[in-house]
C-alpha cells in the first residue's frame, strides 16, 4: 500500500567530518527515496546540513560560534545542499521543491494554512518537498532549533503515515552504547514515559544539533498524532528497504491509536 512518509536526515549522516558532503551516502539516499516515490509513496525529506556544508564550502576551520556567522554559513551551505539534491533527484526523473520553515510558519494559523496548501500543490505537481529550518533568518522566538522536532511537526502537517529519522546510531538504547558495551537496543517503544526519556539522555549525536533526546521528543509529537515513528542508522540508506519490508531494525515508536 502507498504511504505518506516523512524522512529526516541529519548533518552527521550527510557530511564527512570535514564538513563537506558525503556524496556517496547522499546519492544512495536520493536513489532509495526516488525508488520509493516511483513505487507510489508520497515522500517528504527534512534535511539538515546547511551550516555544516557552508563551513566546508567557505573553507572555515571550524563552525562559527556567533549567530551571524552561523546564519551566513547557512546561506552558502543551503545553496550547495539544494544544488546537489536537485542534480541527484533529476537523474532519477524527480522534481524537488525547497521549503525553508520557521516555527511561526507552523504555529500561526494563516501561515499554517498556506503551508498546507503549498504541500498539497507540490504533491499534485509530482514534486518531492525538501525542508530545512530557515537558519538564515530564524531567531529564538521562531526557531525549533533541531530538525528532529521540525520533522515531526511536518509529519503532522502532511498527515504522514510514518516518520523515519536517520541518525548516527541504530536506535534508542537503555544506556550509552559508546560507554557501555552491554547497552541493549530498545526495539519497540509502546509508550514514551520518563524511563524512555531518561534512556534518551544517554545517547548523543557527535556532529548534529540534536541527540537522542530530540529524536524521542519528535517521536512523542508524531506518535500522539497516530504516526508510526522509526529511528534507524543512516550510514547505509539501503536499510530503509529493510524497514519497509517489515524487518525489525532501529527503534519503532508505536503510534497512539485514537
Amino acid at each position: 500500500m502507498s504511504k505518506s512518509i516523512v524522512f529526516k536526515v541529519g548533518t552527521s549522516t550527510l557530511t564527512h567530518k570535514t564538513g563537506k558532503l558525503n556524496i556517496n551516502r547522499m546519492e544512495t539516499l536520493v536513489s532509495v527515496l526516488s525508488d520509493l516515490a516511483n513505487a507510489g509513496h508520497r515522500i517528504v525529506l527534512v534535511t539538515s546540513g546547511a551550516i555544516g556544508v557552508g563551513v566546508g564550502k567557505l573553507g572555515l576551520n571550524e563552525r562559527p560560534k556567533d549567530i551571524a556567522g552561523k546564519q551566513a554559513a547557512a546561506t552558502v551551505g543551503q545553496c550547495e545542499l539544494m544544488f546537489m539534491y536537485d542534480k541527484m533527484f533529476s537523474q532519477y526523473g524527480h522534481k524537488i521543491g525547497q521549503l525553508l520553515i520557521t516555527k511561526e510558519d507552523i504555529e500561526a494559523p494563516k501561515r499554517h494554512d498556506n503551508l498546507v496548501n503549498t504541500f498539497e500543490k507540490l504533491f499534485q505537481f509530482g514534486a518531492i518537498p525538501i525542508i530545512n529550518e530557515n537558519d538564515a533568518v530564524a531567531f529564538e522566538e521562531i526557531v525549533y532549533g533541531d530538525n528532529d522536532t521540525l520533522s515531526a511537526e511536518i509529519a503532522v502537517v502532511v498527515h504522514a503515515d510514518e516518520l523515519i529519522i536517520l541518525t548516527e546510531t541504530d536506535g534508542l538504547y537503555d544506556d550509552n552504547p559508546q560507554k557501555n558495551p552491554q547497552a541493549k537496543r530498545i526495539r519497540v517503544v509502546e509508550n514514551i514515559d520518563d524511563t524512555i526519556r531518561a534512556h534518551a539522555g544517554g545517547t548523543v549525536s557527535s556532529f548534529g544539533t540534536g541527540g537522542m533526546v530530540t529524536k524521542v521528543h519528535a517521536a512523542e509529537i508524531a506518535v500522539n498524532e497516530g504516526i508510526e515513528t522509526y529511528v534507524i542508522c543512516g550510514s547505509d540508506p539501503h536499510d530503509i528497504y529493510r524497514l519497509m519490508n517489515g524487518e525489525e531494525i532501529g527503534t519503532h515508536f508505536k503510534a497512539v491509536k485514537k
